[in-house]
């Protein structure tokens, strides 16, 4: 009996010795996060501090994985039956650009490395990184992705001989609208609702007319749009024979006061709409069922600079503004905003000014002259002082400042990020309210129709992010084991749990039910969980209510691969969820339309893929497109200059088009990409 006893004893040593064995201690040594030290995968000294507790209960230090990294590192261990620990102090706090060419050197050193898309392909294409492709098999949940958005595997197509992928590509929100237009709806509502005669004890007069009408002058269009409660669709007709075009109306009589500009939009919106809007002309605006255009967004700035004291009971007030007046970051949103204003292609594409016509060809914005039209337009309406005087001096003044002073009215930007400042700027308690507005009509030629379609469309549609994470080949070759984590993870992220883990953070940051099953919600039609009330709480004590620093500083989610904005939606202030709630139904029922992220049958309509595969000769050529590239950059761009001063040297639209076309070799460039885009629909066409 005791020899019976010994051997089962020996036997079950022998099989938690093997069962110990085949559990290798694998480390990623991740030189990976968002852009800087306070956005990797593990806390800095600048956000822990002295040690920092947060909702999961548990209480971080400097140098500690982040919540979401702390669960990756157990779901990996989980899926590959090894003890994985993840190593995010190899990361710098760089950028993709400047984090890649610190470790291209020695990528032996690193298993995962960040780059931007086209510095990725290349040093793929080269055999430095790790062809995806290769490892399908590996990736089900990932291959499910890229299948169910084509232009999402074009995207990140590296070679179309081979079919390879060299990096794991990053959404920050997907299939939505991005930057849209945004007012301040209670100086709107002043102006423009009520019975009777508009009236003021003070204003001041509007500048002599410098733009001119956009939309049409006389006959009638049709326009779809949503009802007045958004639940469906109906017709809505501009009858420009009842009254004129504002634009012209107004320029007709030159310069006036304020209040009888105001009188005369207000007349204006009655009878071409038939009295459609009531005494609330503010709907025109801000409604579900709006309707507006750039000539009565003109038409409104005029009133609004020239009506001061009535809305902020100062001398002055600013039209249009941007973020940050002297960042070229964010300088661009304002002519930005020109594309949907005048229908134009290219201003806010996934890659440099592409765009792909009806034809099936790509084009370049800055060869199309409708786009230098735009940004002559756009400086029209600056030379009447409907654009802040800061952003024309490129002062340092931002948007903060305007709307915390009541000096700014209008902009063009983040819906979540910027309606924040109703509760940290405005004064809510005193009818003070900023918020998104519908996207103007205007005509689009989308081959459909000779003359344009006049709807409304946003180019602003998110798509794959420029960065993205790739996995070093010599670095896995140098740390036996990593590759299959690796993979795994990449896998998983894509998974539907491995998408919240990467928007929301662990389960602990999230509001369960008893059952342990996620509370939900539904955004954009699919359940999506609810977040913790102590996630709310710390998400405005930590961080202000912004959704991306608090999910990136502490959190560790939303640095790489897909962000849902689901979560962001939520920490979104009630007054922008309003006017989200305006897009979406519209986008809903089809009244804006958008680029898909797929092959539709009227190529107009289809997204650019955000990276295309270039030999390495292209690349060479197109870099070597020096004026081209100058004169859109992130020191100077052609489009801002043009909104400040006019189009160089006199020239017109056409001409400059032409400029850059010839002198600037653009043609040369929509060669290269065309000859790009041709190898990588062949390829997706052969894989069907």
């Amino acid at each position: 009996m005791k020899r019976i006893l010994a051997l089962i004893l020996a036997c079950v040593m022998l099989l938690s010795l093997t069962v110990t064995a085949s559990a290798a201690d694998i480390t990623l040594r991740m030189a990976t996060g968002y852009n800087n030290a306070n956005t990797g995968l593990a806390f800095s000294s600048d956000i822990a501090g002295e040690g920092i507790t947060l909702a999961d209960g548990v209480t971080y230090h400097t140098g500690d994985l982040k919540p979401t990294w702390v669960e990756m590192e157990k779901i990996l261990s989980e899926l590959t039956g090894n003890n994985v620990v993840i190593d995010g102090s190899y990361y710098q706090g760089n950028g993709d650009a400047k984090e890649f060419d610190y470790w291209k050197e020695q990528l032996d050193q690193i298993d995962m490395v960040p780059g931007t898309s086209l510095t990725l392909t290349a040093y793929g294409d080269s055999g430095s990184l790790v062809n995806l492709a290769e490892y399908a098999d590996k990736l089900p949940d990932f291959m499910a992705y890229l299948e169910a958005n084509p232009i999402v595997r074009l995207s990140i197509t590296g070679n179309t001989e081979t079919g390879a992928i060299y990096f794991a590509p990053y959404f920050d929100g997907v299939n939505d609208i991005e930057k849209m237009p945004l007012m301040r709806i209670d100086m709107l509502q002043k102006l423009l609702d009520g019975e009777g005669a508009f009236a003021a004890d003070a204003c001041k007069d509007t500048a002599a007319p410098v733009y001119q009408p956009y939309m049409p002058t006389s006959g009638k269009i049709e326009i779809e749009t949503p009802t007045a409660d958004g639940s469906a669709t109906q017709v809505l007709v501009k009858d420009y024979d009842a009254y004129g075009n504002i634009v012209a109306k107004m320029n007709e009589v030159g310069p006036m006061s304020g209040v009888d500009a105001v009188n005369m939009l207000r007349e204006y919106i009655d009878k071409t709409y038939g009295g459609y809007y009531g005494a609330t002309r503010s709907n025109l605006f801000c409604g579900y069922d709006a309707c507006w255009d750039a000539d009565e967004m003109v038409a409104l700035l005029r009133c609004v600079v020239a009506n001061p004291q009535t809305l902020n009971g100062t001398d002055s007030i600013q039209g249009l503004f941007s973020r940050e007046e002297n960042s070229m970051a964010r300088r661009p949103d304002v002519y930005r905003l020109g594309g949907p204003l005048f229908g134009v292609r290219g201003y806010e594409s996934r890659q440099d000014y592409l765009y792909f016509d009806y034809d099936g060809e790509l084009k370049d914005g800055r060869q199309n002259v409708l786009a230098y039209e735009a940004a002559a337009r756009m400086h029209d309406i600056a030379m009447e002082g409907l654009i802040s005087s800061d952003f024309m001096t490129r002062a340092s003044t931002n948007s903060g400042m305007y709307l915390e002073n009541d000096l700014g009215f209008m902009s063009y930007d983040y819906n979540q990020t910027q309606t924040l400042m109703n509760a940290t700027k405005l004064q809510l308690d005193q009818g003070e309210k900023y918020s998104c507005i519908m996207i103007p009509v205007a005509r689009w030629y989308d081959g459909t129709n000779e003359d344009g379609v006049y709807m409304r469309f946003t180019e602003s549609w998110r798509s794959v992010k420029p960065g993205a994470w790739a996995i070093s080949k010599k670095g896995v070759e140098a740390n036996p084991g990593a590759l299959d984590v690796l993979l795994a993870l990449v896998n998983y992220v894509y998974s539907e749990k491995g998408q919240i883990l990467m928007s929301y953070g662990p389960d602990a940051f999230i509001k369960t039910k008893d059952d342990g099953s996620y509370e939900t919600f539904v955004f954009n039609g699919k359940e999506m969980p609810v977040i913790a009330d102590a996630t709310a709480e710390e998400l405005w004590s930590l961080a202000g209510g912004n959704y991306t620093n608090f999910a990136r500083r502490y959190l560790g989610s939303t640095l790489s691969f897909v962000k849902s904005q689901a979560f962001e939606y939520q920490c979104t202030h009630e007054v922008g969820r309003e006017g989200a709630a305006k897009l979406s139904a519209a986008i809903g029922l089809g009244t804006i339309k958008h680029p898909a992220l797929a092959i539709t049958e009227n190529l107009w309509y289809t997204s650019v893929p955000t990276v295309l595969p270039f030999y390495a000769s292209e690349i060479t050529e197109k870099n070597n497109l020096s004026d081209l590239a100058s004169n859109f950059s992130n020191d100077f761009n052609m489009f801002d200059e043009i909104l400040v001063n006019g189009i160089p040297n006199g020239a017109t639209a056409q001409e400059q088009a032409e400029i850059a076309e010839n002198d600037w070799s653009g043609y040369v460039y929509t060669e290269i990409c065309n000859d790009a885009w041709t190898r990588l629909i062949e390829y997706y066409n052969s894989l069907n």
